[in-house]
This record gives structure tokens, C-alpha cells and sequence, in this order.
């Protein structure tokens, strides 16, 4: 059955990984115990136990036999690691960025209707305006804005500009230069407190006969 099968695939498995990589066993006989079919769980349970395989292989067989596998990869590495040759990319490998191109132009647009941000005549400005908003989210101390849904139909304009989308684009920019006002006023309120706090309960020093910090 399949069932069989795979069982004798995990067997075949821990046995070549023996073979050919782990090579803990010194002899051939010994390592023919982990294809013995009637024993080969409880001999491979005990050859990773020795191996110091902190899983159970009875138990936890998938992790067990990751761990086997990583084990491997690692001697495997240890023996080859002089051999292997990791290439760091010097500065000539890349090809120079040329920030006038259309190709870089296109990218930093593209980056901006992703960011929501307004549109303007210099990419320059714009891939600053990127950054600045990109450390400004990335910053730890950054709080999501949260709000509710805003019914612009009950807002007035004043003014009727003659444009039903020139006159929603006003109610946008009221709510907005309202809502700076709002912030503005905050730091103000928060200033005052800063300052009265500041000069509010002067300690009394009888000693000099005046009263001062």
C-alpha cells in the first residue's frame, strides 16, 4: 500500500542520509540495522538520539527528520566551506543609476500614486516628498490615523464655484484647513499649559525673605 511505502521511503531515507552525509556509523553492518525492516523505527528513534536529535522520532517524525536533514547540510558545509567561494558584487558589477532616464522618472510616478501623493511638475521633488512620508511610516513612533467616514454632502462651501467637482474639492480643502487650524490651536492650548507650569506654584523661601524658585 502507500501507506507501507512511505514508511519504507523514511527508512530509505535516514539510511542514505547515513551513507552519504552523517557517517556515524564506521561500518556497513552497522549502518544495515536502520534498513531492517522489522527493527528500523526503534534502531533509527535511537540512532538520532544519539545524534542528539532532540525530537522524538516516534512522536515527531516530520521535525525529526528536518533536523536530520539540517544536520547534514551543515557537515555538509563544514567539510566543503574552503571550497565555496562567495561573491560580493563590487560597485563596477552594478550598472551606474541614471536618475534622468524615463525608466527612473516612470518608477518615482508610480511611487507616488502608490503613496497618494499629490501630483507635481519635478520628480525630484516628488521622490522627496517619498522619502520623507516613507520615514515618516516607518518612524517608530508613527500612530495610524484612524477617523470616521466624512459626509462631504453636508458640508458647506460658502461659495458656489460653479463646478460640482471644483465645488467637492473646496469642501475637501475647508474640512483639511479647518482640521490645521484644530492641530495648530492644540499646540497653543499645549504651550500655555507648558508655560504655566513653568511659573505656577513659586516656592517660598523665608530665609531670603522673598519668594522664588
Amino acid at each position: 500500500s502507500s501507506g507501507i511505502n512511505a514508511e519504507y521511503g523514511v527508512m530509505e531515507l535516514v539510511y542514505w542520509m547515513e551513507c552519504n552525509k552523517i557517517k556515524y556509523y564506521q561500518t556497513s553492518e552497522q549502518r544495515e540495522i536502520l534498513r531492517d525492516k522489522g527493527d528500523w523505527k526503534s534502531n533509527t528513534a535511537a540512532y538520532l538520539k544519539t545524534l542528539g536529535c532532540p525530537y522524538g522520532f516516534e512522536k515527531f517524525r516530520s521535525a525529526a527528520l528536518d533536523w536530520l536533514c539540517s544536520s547534514a547540510i551543515r557537515q555538509e558545509y563544514s567539510v566543503k566551506k574552503d571550497d565555496i567561494k562567495v561573491s560580493v558584487p563590487s560597485e563596477t558589477d552594478s550598472a551606474p543609476l541614471d536618475v534622468n532616464s524615463v525608466q527612473f522618472k516612470n518608477g518615482v510616478m508610480q511611487l507616488r500614486e502608490w503613496l497618494n501623493i499629490p501630483q507635481h511638475h519635478d520628480y525630484l521633488t516628488v521622490l522627496r516628498a517619498c522619502r520623507l512620508l516613507i520615514e515618516k511610516r516607518c518612524s517608530p513612533d508613527y500612530v495610524i490615523p484612524k477617523g470616521k467616514p466624512m459626509n462631504l454632502s453636508k458640508e458647506e462651501v460658502g461659495v458656489d464655484l460653479g463646478d460640482r467637482t471644483l465645488n467637492e474639492v473646496a469642501k475637501v480643502l475647508r474640512v483639511l484647513h479647518i482640521e490645521e487650524l484644530r492641530q495648530l490651536q492644540t499646540r497653543i492650548n499645549e504651550a500655555i499649559v507648558s508655560g504655566q507650569m513653568q511659573t505656577a506654584d513659586p516656592k517660598t523661601d523665608t530665609s531670603l525673605g522673598q519668594v522664588g524658585r
